[in-house]
């Protein structure tokens, strides 16, 4: 379905001319299409008792904010719904008021209920945040009005704190010389090919460099990864066209071991955002993921401290690594410091979480009150045992007894039903960048909010009867 998203691109209104579809046709399909999944969401909302929403706010290419909402619901029989809810175009300002009226709008519009809102998920920006007179202030407000013993966990999406956490690493003494030298060799086209021509001659590991992205921290670590794979190389082609002189830090052991370094704990870092990223993904085995990775750090500095550099293969290359090992183990350090300070929201949701993640091996009396007995219950039932070891974990908590475990169930159905992330959005941009781009910057937000809701559904647009309805209004003509 992700193609229905560029319908209207020019190169496949020509494809649909030739059968006989008008750009308008073609555009009223969409649109129809776009109805019926919206109909279907609703449907599927009068179900949920309880609901999550992910929100992210960014520019197109004519400078409208477009806020995008996405909701994950869950209803009684744990079956969980995860979908485009809308996309909100501002025209004016961003601040928490209007980005509060917007989603307001959003959520009466498809008559979902305050009181079932469990979790707004953010980037963690300014005006997605403000606590206290902000959108999520408001938001909290609103919900209490409704229900007020319902409290609205709010996070920031976990991919947005890990990038965040790298800047304690302090690499601009590293940072700025490989990426002087990488747009020294891509930013000119002789250059380029001449460097490229020389990589072939000389049957290296790689054709070329990589391109350093500010807006995607992460692809740092693989141009660094590329840069040190290829350090012979380059420093073979410096000598070539007599710029060697220009990058002393090639020829710098001391430089050479501080570049070593990021190279190693990078990989860690793109490793632990892979396994972040993705749709569907369950709060709870996210944030496993950070702490897998915290505890990683903490065995790393230990070991760099005793230098050991058993886990950090670039690095034990170095003669100077032993030299420098406090440095790097301090470094780790602070990056650890970074991680436990920037997880905070969820930390504070930790034991709800381990809670439903692994309700057999809880401590009863480490539990909620209310939870405690019904643990001790559940926990001695063997049958309920077999069942947590051989059914997905909302399918095991679907088959628990309502009667025998009901704070258990609701406290499963809150935890299941949180954004971790706001993945589902960041996503959703790139595709509203490529419809909505320099040669289609006048393509409506109505039609955009369509092609962007075709492009991430995983409902079933109900075809038949879509094709009978578009039959009847083209007779209608």
């Amino acid at each position: 379905m992700v193609q229905a998203a560029g319908i209207l691109c020019p190169e496949s209104q020509g494809k649909f001319e030739k059968i006989g579809l008008s750009r308008r046709t073609v555009t009223r399909h969409v649109e129809l299409i776009e109805e019926d999944i919206a109909s279907q969401i609703n449907k599927k909302a009068e179900s949920f008792k309880l609901y999550s929403l992910a929100l992210d706010e960014s520019n197109d290419v004519k400078d409208t904010a477009q806020l995008l909402i996405f909701i994950r619901g869950i209803n009684n029989n744990f079956e969980i719904t995860e979908e485009f809810l809308a996309m909100e175009s501002l025209k004016g300002t961003t601040r928490g008021e209007d980005l509060y009226n917007h989603v307001s709008a959003a959520i009466e519009r498809r008559k979902l209920l305050w009181s079932k809102l469990a979790n707004v998920t953010t980037d963690g920006s300014p005006n997605l945040t403000g606590r206290h007179v902000g959108l999520l202030k408001r938001i909290q407000d609103k919900v209490k009005e409704e229900n007020p013993d319902q409290d609205v966990i709010f996070l920031q999406c976990i991919i947005h704190q890990e990038s965040l956490c790298k800047s304690i690493l302090q690499l601009d003494h590293v940072m700025k010389p490989v990426v002087k030298l990488v747009n020294f060799i891509r930013a000119k086209g002789l250059h380029h090919r001449q460097f490229i021509a020389f990589l072939e001659e000389t049957n290296a590991d790689h054709y070329d460099l990589l391109y350093h992205s500010c807006v995607c921290w992460l692809s740092l670590g693989k141009v660094f990864q590329r840069v040190w794979d290829l350090q012979d190389e380059i420093s073979e082609f410096l000598e070539l066209v007599g710029k060697s002189t220009e990058f002393p830090e090639l020829s710098d052991k001391n430089w050479l071991c501080d570049f070593a370094f990021p190279v190693d704990i990078f990989s860690y870092l793109n490793e632990l955002n892979v396994k972040l990223q993705g749709k569907d993904q369950f709060v709870h085995d996210m944030y496993k993921h950070v702490q897998a990775f915290k505890s990683k750090l903490t065995l790393f500095s230990r070991q760099i401290a005793n230098n050991s550099f058993v886990h950090f293969s670039t690095l034990a290359t170095q003669k100077d690594a032993t030299r420098n090992a406090k440095k790097y183990s301090q470094s780790i350090d602070d990056l650890h410091g970074e991680f436990s300070r920037w997880f905070s929201d969820f930390d504070n949701i930790e034991t709800s979480l381990q809670l439903v993640s692994c309700p057999l091996s809880q401590d009863p009396e480490k539990a909620p009150q209310e939870v405690q007995l019904e643990l001790i219950d559940l926990q001695s039932d063997s049958l309920l045992k077999e069942k947590f070891n051989s059914l997905k974990l909302n399918d095991f908590y679907a088959a628990l007894n309502e009667a025998m475990c009901p704070n258990v169930r609701k406290t499963a159905q809150k935890m299941l039903t949180l954004f971790g992330s706001t993945y589902v959005c960041e996503q959703t941009f790139s595709g509203m960048n490529i419809n909505k781009s320099s040669h289609r910057s006048r393509l409506p937000d109505q039609h955009l909010g369509a092609f962007l809701r075709i492009a991430t559904i995983k409902l079933t647009p109900d075809f038949d009867a879509l094709a009978k309805k578009g039959d009847q209004q083209h007779c209608s003509h």
